[in-house]
């Protein structure tokens, strides 16, 4: 409500891609060995002289919280501690003074480890928090359109851009390094640039896609299709706009390394129906065969009804499709969990979730009889 001396807080737990083991000293010769497979993180901030500034920090690991905090007489100190039975941290005898604040919304301050005997393990949960977010990428509603010649220097883009703006990039990048991908279990692996082609002809979009060097040396390269198995080839400008769109989704999801976490807002623009049905085919294939993880803001009745399909005849669990409602509710937004059941079937539907269809039907019938009507008479 723009009321700047309100602070915000968060809490986010993952599973992490492999057990995270610390070793935690003690006066034990053998310290405290702790093994899990899942971490959180919480932060509260705020705003201070107009800056953002955290005052707590925290990580929980195998039920016990390690954190920093401002001290209740002061929000310039802040303290360490612990809630693990069967440790606490040590001061470094000839420092006893106080920590500054955490830096920014993730790592403890640095004289954490000068301050405390025990505390360096502290950067194991820091370094996991700060490889799962580079393990998050992020696709736009809003995509480049397609341009007549790209330019590559041969770099290797972490991502395509928010609005896709390095897409041949990294189709070049993936293709000079000869990556391989494939649609699953004993399946027989297929070049980069195959996989891109063998999707879009899948959504039933164009037959073939290549990339080409215009002439060897410019680093000047178009995109060309055919649109069918005699077409000649043609500039990727010069066919539907909605192959152009697709595009960056589609090399998104196969360019990211394995177990990585997609974020994508509306990917079905300019697409047609059709089309709109095949994505979620494309995407519960690369949930299965690359460990991606998905997050699909949509308004795709489309989209929906084939991830509906899909988990009705069982080639998805119901268990690996999840489905919010977003509404709002005077100035808040709630989500809401959608039940979808192992027939595909949504046990809690909204009202008017995707509009009166039984109402619009009835509607056109109604209106169309009238209309028949008059002109008989």
């Amino acid at each position: 409500q723009h009321d700047d001396s309100r602070r915000m807080s968060w809490r986010l737990a993952w599973s992490l891609p492999k057990d995270l083991e610390i070793q935690i000293p003690t006066s034990s010769a053998k310290g405290i060995t702790i093994k899990d497979g899942t971490l959180e993180a919480s932060c509260e901030v705020g705003l201070r002289r107009s800056r953002l500034r955290s005052h707590q920090l925290a990580y929980k690991f195998d039920r016990a919280e390690y954190r920093v905090n401002s001290q209740a007489e002061t929000e310039n100190k802040f303290e360490l501690d612990t809630n693990h039975h069967r440790f606490r941290f040590t001061r470094t005898r000839g420092r006893a003074w106080p920590l500054s604040a955490p830096i920014k919304t993730h790592l403890f301050p640095d004289e954490v480890r000068y301050f405390y005997q025990n505390a360096d393990f502290l950067a194991d949960f820091e370094l996991a928090y700060e490889d799962f977010m580079d393990s998050i990428y992020y696709l736009g509603p809003l995509r480049e359109h397609p341009r007549r010649e790209y330019h590559w220097a041969g770099s290797s883009p972490e991502d395509v851009g928010q609005r896709g703006e390095r897409t041949v990039d990294a189709i070049l990048a993936a293709t000079r390094d000869n990556e391989m991908r494939s649609l699953g279990y004993r399946m027989r692996r297929k070049r980069f640039q195959e996989m891109i082609a063998h999707w879009l002809r899948e959504l039933g979009l164009i037959y073939d896609f290549q990339l080409e060097e215009i002439a060897e040396g410019t680093n000047l390269y178009r995109a060309m299709v055919r649109t069918s198995r005699w077409s000649v080839p043609t500039a990727l400008t010069d066919v539907g706009f909605g192959v152009s769109q697709v595009l960056p989704a589609l090399v998104l999801l196969y360019y990211v390394p394995e177990g990585s976490t997609v974020l994508m807002e509306q990917p079905e623009i300019h697409l047609h129906p059709r089309v709109q049905s095949g994505l979620a085919d494309v995407m519960l294939n690369v949930v299965a065969a690359r460990g991606i993880q998905v997050l699909v803001e949509s308004h795709s009745e489309h989209f929906l009804r084939r991830l509906q399909r899909r988990v009705a005849e069982g080639e998805s669990s119901s268990e690996d499709v999840r489905l919010y409602f977003i509404s709002r509710s005077g100035s808040k937004a709630q989500a809401s969990d959608l039940s979808l059941n192992e027939w595909g079937e949504i046990e809690n539907w909204p009202n008017n979730f995707f509009g009166d269809e039984m109402g619009e039907i009835s509607a056109i019938a109604k209106a169309s009889l009238r209309r028949r009507v008059s002109q008989s008479q």
